[in-house]
């Protein structure tokens, strides 16, 4: 293929792209035959605008599409071109874990955040997160992922997941009638919306804990106004015939 025809950057002043570069459809054609590369869509967008534009549009999109691909028509089943917040936030969502810091969003434990191979997120899982009263809406959940052995905390579990239509569930409704706070410092680590506190607007229910394998009362996790959930949670050890059964 005889690539000749390229474009102008004309997003930023500094962009050093002065001889100009290929098309969407050429880089999209690169990105396909590399499969959508999380870490070579991140580099190319710190390029310049323009490239940065470009992932944000269409990279990240056909990365999640690619990623979890039954996941993600579901949440653009009512019509949508695009999902709440944006695809490089659903992008960063599915595989980064954000862990957590001293003096942050919970204030327990220094967990670094990290990226994860691969996460199964789940819209069955995601109904016991919800009330009663909110099991319409949907929700997807991830399984937790898990770091052991943290000292006094035992072994930790985090876990992240994303509403489908959040502007319209129940679950918002219920918060804004319930007149939940948001956190007074911390945002999304993923689109960096502000946050609300699901476990002091008494909005956990108990299958969150038996669908974690955590203890009741060391469960806790956070919606932004995109509709992106977070959490922690303490996990429950491993009983003998538990372990023996992996094992095997």
């Amino acid at each position: 293929m005889i690539l000749t025809k390229q474009y102008r950057c004309i997003h930023s002043a500094s962009c050093k792209c002065t001889k100009g570069h290929l098309s969407e459809d050429v880089i999209f054609l690169v990105f396909q035959q590399l499969n959508w590369n999380p870490k070579l869509i991140a580099t190319l967008s710190c390029v310049c605008k323009w490239f940065d534009d470009l992932a944000k549009r269409v990279l990240w999109k056909e990365f999640c599409r690619t990623r979890a691909p039954k996941m993600m028509i579901d949440l653009q089943s009512n019509g949508s071109h695009n999902v709440d917040g944006n695809w490089r936030a659903l992008g960063k969502l599915l595989i980064y874990c954000s862990g957590c810091k001293k003096g942050g969003l919970f204030d327990r434990i220094q967990i670094p955040g990290h990226f994860v191979y691969r996460t199964r997120f789940s819209r069955t899982s995601g109904k016991s997160f919800l009330l009663p009263q909110c099991r319409s809406d949907v929700l997807y959940v991830s399984d937790p992922c898990e770091h052991l052995d943290q000292g006094e905390e035992g072994d930790v579990g985090f876990f992240r997941g994303v509403f489908k239509s959040f502007l319209g569930s129940k679950a918002r409704k219920l918060l804004i009638k319930r007149g939940a706070e948001f956190h007074p410092t911390e945002v999304c680590p993923y689109c960096k919306a502000k946050l609300w506190n699901m476990l002091q607007a008494k909005m956990i229910p108990q299958s969150a804990s038996c669908r974690l394998g955590a203890y009741e009362d060391c469960i806790e996790y956070y919606v932004c106004l995109n509709g992106h959930m977070l959490g922690i949670c303490t996990l429950l050890p491993l009983s003998d015939s538990e372990e023996a059964s992996e094992l095997e």
